[in-house]
């Protein structure tokens, strides 16, 4: 038997936390002192783990309680499926990994991992899909990314974000200029190379969803300072005739 000091020493869990733990029924004590001592035995300890394991995985207190007691738990199902979440979150460091070293390579000014994670191209994707549902552009994206590797889709992000962080620059002028107008043209031809072939009218779709607040602005205005989102929207409308 372990004391709930000891059991926080060999886990680096708090005493307050092993307490709390033990006050919403996840992890009861094996017994109690006289005096009310907590106590744990090995069976403690291996819940203990699993808990561990399951917060480690960003499952809520909630949950974690509701799986690892039910009565068909199965603990080496249940490890099977951690290591393949673990898996996941390593492969999804490594890619990050990846990206840091691509944008170091070239020669990127800010390195800000919130611009280029991989859900920003599923987010994208869901953009997509709601504003032209199954039109051809958003099915020519769909065959044109489906075998794409998360190294691939990194460096690719990394390119089309530097678009935008070379709008930044370019604030001061007028978006009706020459070199204005031709950085809109990198838009519409990168995503045409790239994603679907991106018409006028999609064109000046993306421009208003780039200044329409959430995501998008926030991660424009990030990767070319704050108002490149707006601006990058005037210069689409020239662009496009609007």
């Amino acid at each position: 038997m372990k004391t709930v000091n000891e059991v926080s020493k060999l886990t680096g869990v708090s005493i307050r936390t092993l307490q709390y733990y033990d006050q919403i029924g996840l992890l009861k004590p094996a017994e109690y002192t006289e005096s009310g001592y907590r106590l744990y035995d090995d069976a403690a300890l291996e819940k203990l783990q699993q808990i561990l394991l399951f917060k480690e995985l960003e499952f809520p207190l909630k949950d974690i309680k509701e799986i690892i007691n039910r009565s068909d738990f199965d603990k080496t199902k249940a490890l099977e499926q951690q290591i393949g979440l673990l898996e996941l979150k390593k492969e999804h460091i490594e890619n990050l990994l990846n990206l840091c070293k691509y944008l170091k390579s070239r020669g990127v000014r800010r390195l800000d991992f919130t611009a280029f994670d991989s859900s920003k191209l599923d987010e994208y994707s869901k953009k997509a899909k709601e504003q032209w549902g199954q039109t051809p552009e958003y099915k020519e994206f769909s065959e044109k990314s489906k075998n794409w590797t998360k190294e691939y889709e990194s460096g690719l992000m990394a390119d089309f974000s530097r678009i935008f962080e070379e709008f930044g620059p370019m604030i001061s002028k007028d978006p009706a200029s020459a070199e204005v107008q031709a950085q809109v043209k990198k838009i519409q031809d990168f995503i045409t190379k790239n994603m679907y072939k991106c018409t006028d009218e999609i064109l000046y779709g993306l421009g208003k969803m780039y200044a329409g607040g959430g995501e998008f602005t926030e991660n424009i205005d990030k990767m070319g300072g704050k108002g490149t989102a707006e601006f990058v929207y005037q210069a689409i409308k020239v662009y496009c005739g609007k």
